[in-house]
């Protein structure tokens, strides 16, 4: 077995090729070439914290793959989401891979958000505001820059002073100038591109604070909160990266769409389509200028093992990683 440290991985993520991986992996599931049972959760009740289970078989990237992270919101100093995943060969079941999974979480996430930028954001985009200051705030910076030509970068957190080191970290990082903006309104006002990568509570993504033709990705996830109004969600085109996924009660789905359905400012039908669709061109993304577009993300397996294949076949093409012996005995 190949054991990749976090070290690794971050040496072998290519975000280019990770995008196009992550596309082909959300029209497979949307085509239903792929297995995907809903994820499992073991709750730690004390630290408003899970344990989740979350397997996928992928046949086009060859992936036979199971994730498990957890989720800890009052961690300091350490990632709220930290993850490990184990790679199998999908011929004989013999487990081949063990690396890092907080890493590709976090990479694999923003892909998803670059994509849905790809299809549901205006091509003429050119300021991105950013919410957020940890770890998936930071992928986001990366990843959502590679699909359309910003002018302007904003990011804001509740801590100004994160902020202000994101925003000079990124910055140097990709030769962006990047600006920390006092609040998260001041970070959405006039902004075309809009994601959410928060801890929430009380929402921060408001329909007041969004103009006609914004688009907006979010991935913040709470068990007891969301990240985006009942009113955004009503007036937005919604796409997710599955439905079943993602109106699923947490901790499996969304509660910014399970609660807006609850309280009935949308129904079910009103979910527009599956990322993958999109991406397969059975549906359809943005078709006015004016419209506010929404990518709601829970996090699907699917998107952990093509990047997981991804990350095996570079580890092998460059001799990274550790070997380790403990396959079936003779």
């Amino acid at each position: 077995m190949l054991i990749l440290s976090r070290a690794d991985v971050e040496a072998l993520i290519d975000r280019d090729r990770l995008l196009d991986a992550v596309a082909r992996a959300m029209s497979d599931l949307s085509a239903g070439k792929a297995s995907m049972p809903g994820r499992n959760a073991a709750m730690v009740p004390e630290r408003d914290a899970l344990l989740a289970a979350m397997p996928a078989y992928l046949p086009s990237a060859g992936a036979l793959t199971t994730k498990l992270v957890t989720v800890f919101p009052h961690n300091t100093g350490v990632p709220s989401h930290q993850a490990v995943i184990a790679v199998f060969d999908p011929e004989s079941g013999t487990p081949i891979a063990l690396m890092d999974g907080t890493v590709i979480t976090a990479e694999r996430t923003a892909a998803g958000s670059a994509l849905a930028t790809r299809h549901l954001a205006r091509e003429d985009a050119r300021v991105l505001a950013v919410l957020g200051t940890g770890v998936q705030a930071r992928s986001h910076l990366r990843a959502v820059v590679r699909v359309r030509k910003f002018d302007e970068v904003r990011v804001a957190g509740r801590d100004v002073a994160k902020a202000r080191a994101l925003a000079a970290e990124i910055s140097k990082e990709l030769g962006l100038e990047i600006r920390a903006a006092p609040s998260f309104e001041a970070a959405m006002a006039g902004a075309d591109v809009i994601c959410g990568a928060t801890h929430p509570h009380e929402p921060v993504i408001r329909r007041e604070r969004i103009r006609p033709g914004t688009h907006v990705n979010s991935v913040g996830f709470s068990l007891d909160g969301r990240e985006v109004d009942a009113a955004t969600i009503r007036d937005a085109l919604v796409v997710v990266d599955q439905r079943d996924a993602a109106l699923a009660p947490p901790p499996r789905g969304s509660n910014d769409l399970v609660w807006a359905i609850r309280d009935g400012a949308i129904t079910p039908d009103d979910v527009y389509a599956e990322i993958g669709e999109l991406v397969a061109g059975t549906k359809p993304g943005r078709t006015r200028a004016e419209q506010i577009t929404l990518y709601k993300s829970v996090g699907v397996a699917v998107q952990d093992a093509a990047a997981a294949a991804l990350v095996l076949a570079a580890a092998r093409e460059r001799g990274l990683g550790t070997e380790v012996d403990i396959g079936p005995s003779a």
